[in-house]
């Protein structure tokens, strides 16, 4: 065993948007092919939550539905626990399945409305082969419904008859009834009210610490993240621009959009300091800017900026992908 449990090398997807062929044919138009995930890397240790942060149409959302498999990549390779998941057949993958899991964005919608909780919650269990009689599978879901905070007769409730919180709370049951290494929370919160939000995040970091998880946090809420990583990747267009410890992020931010994403952070500390709208909005993936995809945006842009792309180098305040940082003009 390793520490590192997570791999992902070179990882990209490219998603054809454009017309069926006879209507470009007939419109002579051209095909068009939307990058959501440009040459990525990262690595996620046992343990640890690494946080993906980012606007909306980043990409983050994607490399989380490419890291548990529900689409494929285009390019790359993501292993788990030094296995390629790609290259498996359908009983090993099956195995692996077991051992990693994900809480999506909205419970309601990622909840069988047509099952009762105990159902819900049960059906990895008897998927995954975990328990093989009714009575022992009835405990286990007990067992889980009381470890998140619910009780044992909500097992016969449905979905629709909980509170948003309370239905994320059953989804992280079912995340947990494979007994899984690792989880992917696809914005887990972002649904919620923000004092239900801090309730799910204490409850996640107790069962990290209770089942000795390791979590990819998905989440565009930087003071979430704050509360919750260990390490941070930012991503801008489908590319990762920085990767940093978490408090070294926030007290030292190198690349110039992850400086203007938290200068847009409300001060919640009131310590005086000004701070700054976002400034424009990320660019159209399917027509992306040349060079460094942020110079359009960047108030230290060069002409260098605009033709060629800044790759990720590492430094001992982690990796960046910017020329600025590079040529000490930050």
């Amino acid at each position: 065993m390793t520490d590192k449990l997570v791999s992902v090398e070179n990882l990209s997807r490219v998603f054809d948007v454009s017309k069926p062929w006879l209507n470009r044919v007939l419109e002579n138009d051209e095909r068009k092919l939307l990058t959501a995930v440009n040459d990525v890397s990262f690595q996620i240790n046992r343990g640890e939550t690494f946080a993906l942060v980012g606007e909306s149409g980043s990409g983050k959302s994607t490399i989380a539905k490419l890291i548990v498999g529900l689409i494929g990549p285009s390019a790359g390779r993501i292993s788990f626990d030094g296995t390629e998941i790609a290259s498996q057949g359908s009983a090993s993958m099956q195995q692996i399945r077991s051992r990693l899991q994900m809480i999506f964005q909205d419970p309601f919608a990622s909840l069988n409305p047509r099952w009762r909780v105990k159902d819900i919650i049960a059906e990895p269990i008897r998927k995954f082969g975990l328990a093989d009689d009714g009575d022992t599978r009835e405990k286990r879901v007990n067992q889980l419904l009381e470890t998140v905070g619910l009780s044992a007769r909500d097992g016969a409730k449905y979905p629709h008859e909980f509170s948003g919180g309370q239905r994320q709370r059953v989804a992280i049951a079912r995340a947990l009834s494979s007994r899984p290494e690792f989880i992917v929370c696809d914005e887990p919160t972002s649904a919620l009210d923000v004092s239900v939000q801090a309730q799910i995040l204490n409850l996640m970091r107790d069962l990290q610490d209770e089942f000795g998880l390791t979590y990819l946090f998905i989440s565009h809420d930087l003071s979430v993240v704050r509360h919750m990583a260990t390490r941070i990747g930012v991503l801008y267009l489908g590319r990762l621009v920085e990767i940093s410890d978490g408090k070294r992020l926030f007290s030292h931010p190198r690349h110039p959009y992850t400086k203007m994403l938290l200068d847009a952070v409300p001060d919640m500390d009131i310590s005086g300091r000004q701070r700054k709208p976002v400034e424009g909005e990320i660019p159209n993936p399917i027509d992306p800017p040349s060079g460094c995809a942020f110079h359009p945006r960047c108030p230290l842009v060069k002409a260098r900026c605009r033709t060629e792309t800044p790759q990720l180098s590492a430094g001992d305040a982690g990796e960046v992908a910017c020329f600025a940082v590079e040529e000490g003009r930050v």
